[in-house]
């Protein structure tokens, strides 16, 4: 009896001071119920979908600017809570077919079937006449790994036709790039963007579905129809002519003619490889409808108590998708749920948590909340490129978009994990509360690249880009992976995507607490996170910061 009257008090004494521990950890300052409350107007039918240029947009500045208000932040451009972003809107309507020229007999692709094609010229009408097509490899100038698929190549008034990804993928060395984790260099983006530099007059995507992480079918419902891009004061004259992709067994067709044969991965990946002209020749036209308009950032500031020209800056982007085609329940509202009335929910939250702290931060926190993320990531691009804030005084940018709806999990995970140092942060904070932090679950896709806090990367400005885990703290991991599943299968860029009263907003409220404790502690230091060794943008950086 004596021994089970002991067990008893030792359990009794274990299970009090555990009640105590737990009474006694500070309260988290972001509530799940807070996010969800600004979730349940952001994502209601009456913003229609949150999409730029249309009345939801107003009501969906209107809400957020409301907010920072009345937390007593101060507007944080000049005077107002919004940043204008003028952009344009480019309808094209491609000819139905490329026609390759030069060759013994002449051959036709055809649109959507064999080939997409775009143009960022804001002309009536856009053409390649018997361009010259050469094959550049994957398209990429990268001094930092000793490559350049351009090198002694004249490309003025050509095409170029490249591959997607870079050539670190699936080679089997991890010190080729960054092996399978794809770089920038391996972004469609950016194959455009060096194609323009070079002073092509288009550039051509083969598409594979691996290395490019998706199928033909997304890039025919992305590449086609009206686009939204920020306006240039040159009219995009800047850029190719034409930008396009073609399917890879369009491709095989070109360079079977051309003599080329066998696995053009291997051969481009080669470190002797040399750009190939094909000897053969591109004719399409591109007519295009232009419309104007302007769409807003809303921006807010906290000053910082002892360096307040130095900034720290929270994003979410605030658009989706408007109305758009029914679902098989004849809902055409996308009203974005978790992507992104969620993060725009957690910015609020977050702005909340600093206004209470009782040590204010001693750098400025800026809250940003973007606009038209779904078009190209364009608000906050605007903003990069024309930044309220020097960004040679930006410390940081942590970004938060789709947070998962799944409750807490026992682990983090960062978007392109050992690109900077806000990594360590996120470990080291993670590790106080017992926590795993994981990297990209599919590190080919290029996922770093995909979100806002990539302007402020290309920018130089170290990114943070974290969701939660998988591993579910009440659930296990496998139920954890099938709700991931489930929302990018089923609701992911979806009119199903909606507020929901029994939403588990509680791994959201985890997230965001976790990148407040993040910038709190950036903002009371005087030093400033840096890129890794081997971050494409670590040169930008250390060239803003005069090193």
């Amino acid at each position: 009896m004596k021994i089970k009257y002991n067990s008893l008090f030792l359990f009794l004494s274990a299970a009090l001071l555990s009640a105590c521990d737990r009474q006694n950890k500070p309260a988290q300052p972001i509530t799940a119920d807070e996010i969800k409350s600004h979730i349940a107007v952001l994502a209601d039918d009456s913003l229609m979908g949150r999409k730029p240029f249309t009345a939801g947009e107003n009501k969906t500045i209107a809400y957020i600017s409301k907010q920072f208000k009345s937390l007593g932040l101060e507007p944080g451009n000049n005077g107002s809570y919004f940043q204008d972003v003028p952009m344009v809107e480019i309808t094209g309507n491609p000819s139905e077919t490329m026609e390759i020229g030069g060759g013994k007999s002449p051959i036709t692709l055809h649109s959507l079937t064999d080939f997409v094609a775009s143009t960022r010229q804001e002309l009536d009408m856009t053409e390649l006449k018997n361009s010259p097509l050469v094959f550049a490899g994957y398209g990429v100038v990268a001094p930092e790994y000793n490559w350049n698929d351009y090198a002694g190549l004249d490309v003025k008034g050509k095409t170029v036709i490249v591959l997607v990804n870079d050539p670190g993928f699936k080679s089997g060395d991890p010190k080729l790039f960054k092996g399978d984790t794809m770089t920038y260099y391996g972004r469609w983006t950016y194959k455009y963007e060096e194609a323009a530099r070079q002073g092509a007059a288009g550039v051509i995507i083969v598409h594979q579905t691996d290395p490019a992480s998706y199928p033909w079918t997304v890039v025919n419902s992305s590449f086609t129809g009206a686009k939204l891009y920020l306006q240039q004061n040159d009219k995009h004259m800047n850029r190719c002519k034409v930008e396009g992709w073609i399917t890879e067994d369009a491709a095989k067709k070109l360079f079977t003619t051309a003599g080329i044969t066998g696995d053009i991965r291997t051969l481009a990946r080669k470190r002797n490889f040399k750009a190939i002209p094909l000897n053969l020749n591109a004719s399409i036209t591109i007519h295009n409808k232009l419309k104007y308009s302007t769409s807003h950032n809303v921006i807010a500031t906290l000053k910082g108590s002892g360096n307040p020209g130095e900034y720290i800056i929270y994003t979410a982007h605030w658009d989706h998708l408007g109305i758009g085609k029914p679902d098989a329940k004849g809902d055409s509202i996308y009203n974005g749920a978790v992507d992104n009335a969620d993060g725009v929910a957690s910015l609020i939250s977050m702005a909340k948590a600093f206004t209470e702290v009782k040590d204010k931060p001693k750098r400025s926190i800026v809250f940003l909340a973007v606009t038209a993320e779904e078009q190209g990531l364009l608000g906050s691009e605007y903003y990069a490129t024309h930044p309220v804030y020097p960004l040679n005084k930006t410390v940081a940018n942590l970004n938060m978009d789709a947070l998962g709806n799944y409750g807490e999990t026992k682990d983090f995970a960062i978007t392109g994990k050992g690109q900077n140092d806000l990594d360590d942060y996120v470990q080291a904070f993670a590790k106080e509360d017992g926590l795993e932090v994981v990297g990209d679950r599919t590190p080919g896709a290029g996922g770093y690249y995909r979100s806002d806090h990539f302007n402020f990367a290309k920018a130089g400005v170290p990114a943070l880009d974290m969701n939660n885990g998988e591993n579910s703290l009440t659930h296990g991991e496998a139920w954890g992976k099938q709700q991931a599943k489930d929302y990018t299968e089923n609701h992911y860029h979806q009119p199903s995507d909606n507020y929901s009263a029994d939403m588990d907003a509680s791994g959201m409220a985890q997230v965001a607490n976790l990148l407040f404790k993040v910038g709190y502690k950036i903002s009371n230091e005087t030093t400033y996170p840096d890129w890794k060794t081997g971050s494409e943008f670590k040169a930008i950086r250390a060239k803003s910061l005069g090193k």
